[in-house]
């Protein structure tokens, strides 16, 4: 047994599982774990935990079914973000496909500090309104 806890995965709350799911399964490249694939076509999708996969198994993120979720208000602390992921590219110009990806999957830059010589960024919000960051590192 070992001497501290094993991080399995972080998980997002979210109203709608399958589309915030889907927002990072297509953003970060990753997979479902085995069972939580989307439906058939035309069939219900049901799901209100969810679980994203490296492709050797490791789990990365879980999405979790709640009722309402308040965006937050950042950079106002009305409503704090909580949490927030931290996502790296290797030079400016992967940060800008990247920022243009995440737009494309339904993603919105509440933050451009690409002008910031010692570290650019994006500070994004994913459809459910968690922010991430995605910077040259």
């Amino acid at each position: 047994m070992g001497e501290f806890p094993t991080l399995l995965h972080t998980v997002l709350d979210t109203t709608d599982v399958r589309g915030l799911a889907e927002f990072y399964r297509e953003l970060l490249g990753l997979r479902y774990r085995p069972g939580d694939e989307a439906p058939d076509h035309g069939e219900p999708d049901d799901a209100d935990w969810l679980v994203l996969t490296e492709a050797d198994g490791t789990r990365r993120l879980a999405f979790q079914e709640v009722p309402e979720l308040p965006r937050t208000t950042w950079p106002s602390h009305d409503v704090p973000m909580q949490l927030h992921l931290d996502l790296t590219v290797p030079d400016a110009t992967a940060l800008e496909r990247q920022r243009e990806r995440a737009e494309a999957l339904g993603a919105v830059v509440l933050l451009d500090r690409t002008d910031d010589e010692d570290e650019p960024l994006y500070v994004l919000a994913d459809p459910s309104g968690h922010p991430f960051c995605v910077f040259v590192g």
